[in-house]
């Protein structure tokens, strides 16, 4: 399977979170493995050092506007949750679209970002990105359940 720009919407999500997750960390010192550094998907992938640095100069460029969008969507749904819990149905139900808007935004930025990444790596590279991650979510997924029956 080929990973898209508008991948199906648990893998949007789990990507976009990694994202947002590697952005704000990066700000508290600490930097998470990005797909394009780790030597396992170079190898794999037979990254050469300029796509490795391109795929990171994408990424830096994305980071400040997914904060950004990420900050305006938590804000959203802290209202959201504010208004709900004082049983204010109109404005809740109005800031719903608020929400959902705000959403949307960062799903379109990190699109936006995938899609260049896209453009780095040769159509082989990106069906073998794909195959790679469902691997890496198929292992995340045993691991979880394993960790649950203990």
């Amino acid at each position: 399977m080929k990973p898209t720009v508008l991948a199906g919407p648990l893998s949007v999500l789990a990507a976009l979170l990694y994202v947002v997750a590697a952005g704000a960390s990066q700000t508290q010192g600490s930097n998470p493995p990005k797909w394009w550094q780790s030597d396992l998907y170079k190898r794999e992938l037979n990254l050469t050092a300029e796509q490795s640095r391109h795929l990171e100069e994408i990424f830096q460029a994305a980071v400040p506007k997914q904060k950004e969008l990420k900050k305006a969507l938590d804000e959203a749904e802290a209202l959201f949750e504010h208004l709900a819990e004082q049983r204010d149905q109109k404005n809740a139900g109005e800031q719903i679209n608020r929400v959902i808007s705000a959403r949307a935004e960062l799903m379109r930025s990190h699109s936006l970002m995938l899609l260049e990444m896209r453009f780095v790596l040769t159509p082989q590279q990106w069906s073998k990105l794909g195959a790679l991650q469902q691997q890496q979510q198929k292992a995340n997924e045993k691991q979880r359940a394993s960790e649950k029956s203990k």
